[in-house]
């Protein structure tokens, strides 16, 4: 079975950091380049933080920048996204998504990008 599935959320405390993977199941995860998003309760998705193939090729929101490091393991098969100095806004279900072709890495972190696989989320809760 085709999947991708994250893990590393939980609740911290504002000012905490977590690390959020991304595991690919079934395929390889090198030729994709790796999208993380967010959604919030009552809001739309968020295009947070991309990667390229390669990983020479990054994007972050500015809502996250600074803050947030996007990597990725090919060897693993894993993507990971760094989260410190957490704050209450960043409370929200994460996913990763992967995608071969694109035309811009700013592209692909669009929210509304055609990804070809999405794993089901992990919930990050910032609250004290």
């Amino acid at each position: 079975q085709l999947q991708l599935v994250e893990s590393g959320g939980g609740l911290v405390q504002p000012g905490g950091s977590l690390r959020l993977s991304c595991a690919a199941s079934g395929f390889r995860l090198e030729p994709y380049a790796i999208g993380w998003f967010r959604q919030a309760p009552g809001k739309e998705r968020e295009g947070i933080s991309c990667i390229s193939s390669s990983g020479s090729l990054l994007h972050y929101a500015d809502s996250v920048k600074g803050r947030f490091t996007i990597s990725r393991d090919n060897t693993g098969n894993t993507a990971y996204l760094r989260m410190k100095n957490l704050k209450s806004e960043d409370t929200a279900n994460y996913y990763c998504a992967a995608v071969r072709i694109y035309s811009s890495i700013q592209a692909m972190c669009h929210p509304d990008f055609g990804m070809e696989f999405w794993g089901k989320g992990t919930l990050v809760n910032v609250s004290s």
